[in-house]
């Protein structure tokens, strides 16, 4: 098991910088990122004159909230490479986020962009206690999705072993695991449930496994199923932040010595939160719409791009550097039944306090009448019996209306009976009529 506190010398000088450096280093950074995205996207000339602004206009890090938020719809307006600020011959590569209500989003890097990529990764998993010479097996789908080649492109920085599994046969993830003896995953939350069930499924004990220390992204997830999944596998497990717009993963990162929040590499990020209705930019401690702005990347600069998760910053405390608190929703998932916000994390928790259910479940949206209707579908407990099941399920129900308020009908449903994800895990299936 690696020392959960880094030696002195293991980090990298701007981890420990004041925040007098760092915010001197994130000026220079911020004005370049400006001027370099005015000067070679044309999306960002038009909107900052059409706002009767310049980058020089930018003074000081506050002067950031005078500049135009920029959204998904922007990068999908200017489909393929329309947001690229460099010529399409200096991209070596390109990576695109799912198009699930269209066109996909479509990102480029420079070489200087995926070595930069590579080194916030690496200070990822170094933070999450990865050390070189460990074995990490990389569990997040490889492809077009930043995921797999983020991690491993990290990894390999470090001066780790890497194993590129990708997601998916689930029966050889547990094969190669087992022969291979990895000290690190790196999955979806939902995915390495999958793997441990599998691996009871084949007699073996998940707690038994080399497995030390699970990085865990690219969907929300709680700490009550940071709980579960510690208890279940005897591994710490460790939350990585990042999306596809603003890098990739390797955004923000937990830190094993304190798990109490992400650490956002803010030499490379710079963060701000905004009321999601109005865009205004909101005091640290606030909770609101998470932003980011990219200080050095080249291909495709990111000017305050909304994430539309919700969270907060908090002060530092492992590193120099600002954290967010976890996330566990995005503006985008919420769901509004009958007046009542529901996201899929609170129904998450209240499921993993019932020991009769497994964590694994979908929520269905439908409109048989003129009202939105929620039925909660979840899976009973493989070691659990069917009065156990149903009786676990009344119970929810109850919660879910006395804690979050909303009227749900829960079914339970047999082991194995949700579909298995091989990556991000479908929670919302909408069945209402489209309009």
């Amino acid at each position: 098991m690696p020392a959960k506190t880094p030696q002195p010398g293991d980090l990298e000088p701007i981890e420990v910088a004041t925040r007098d450096e760092l915010a001197a280093l994130q000026l220079a950074r911020l004005r370049w990122s400006l001027q370099h995205a005015y000067d070679n996207v044309p999306h960002y000339r038009r909107v900052f004159d059409r706002a009767g602004i310049v980058p020089a206009d930018c003074k000081t890090l506050a002067d950031l909230a005078q500049f135009p938020l920029t959204t998904k719809a922007d990068l999908r307006d200017n489909y393929p490479f329309g947001m690229f600020a460099v010529p399409r011959e200096q991209v070596v590569r390109i990576h695109a986020s799912s198009g699930t209500t269209g066109k996909p989003t479509v990102v480029g890097y420079t070489r200087n962009d995926i070595d930069t990529w590579a080194t916030v990764m690496a200070r990822s998993i170094r933070a999450a206690g990865g050390r070189a010479g460990d074995i990490i097996h990389v569990a997040y789908g490889y492809g077009l999705f930043t995921g797999g080649l983020g991690a491993h492109y990290g990894a390999e920085k470090l001066g780790a072993t890497v194993i590129p599994m990708s997601g998916g046969q689930t029966e050889k993830q547990v094969q190669l695991i087992n022969d291979f003896k990895p000290d690190i995953i790196m999955v979806t939350p939902s995915y390495m449930l999958a793997i441990a069930e599998e691996m009871e499924h084949q007699g073996l004990d998940p707690r038994r496994t080399s497995l030390s220390i699970g990085i865990f992204g690219a969907e929300p997830w709680t700490a009550t199923m940071r709980e579960a999944i510690e208890a279940r596998l005897d591994m710490d497990a460790i939350d990585i932040y990042g999306l596809s717009e603003v890098m990739g993963p390797g955004v923000a990162q937990e830190c094993i010595e304190t798990k109490d929040g992400l650490t956002i590499w803010e030499d490379h990020f710079y963060p701000e939160i905004v009321d999601p209705e109005t865009g205004a930019v909101l005091p640290d401690g606030e909770r609101g719409e998470l932003v980011f702005t990219s200080l050095t990347k080249e291909a495709l600069p990111i000017i305050r791009y909304r994430t539309r998760d919700l969270t907060r910053l908090l002060p530092p405390t492992a590193r120099s550097m600002r954290r967010i608190e976890k996330i566990t929703g995005r503006s985008d998932d919420m769901l509004i039944i009958r007046g009542v916000n529901v996201f899929p994390t609170q129904i998450e928790e209240l499921i993993l306090k019932e020991r009769a259910l497994a964590p694994h479940y979908q929520l269905e949206i439908a409109r048989p009448r003129a009202l939105d209707e929620l039925t909660v579908r979840v899976e009973r407990a493989a070691d659990a019996g069917h009065a156990d099941g149903d009786t676990a399920g009344t119970t929810l129900a109850q919660r879910i209306k006395n804690l979050i308020g909303v009227t749900a009908e829960v079914q339970v449903v047999q082991p194995g009976g949700i579909e298995r994800s091989l990556g991000k895990a479908k929670r919302i299936v909408d069945k209402r009529p489209k309009t």
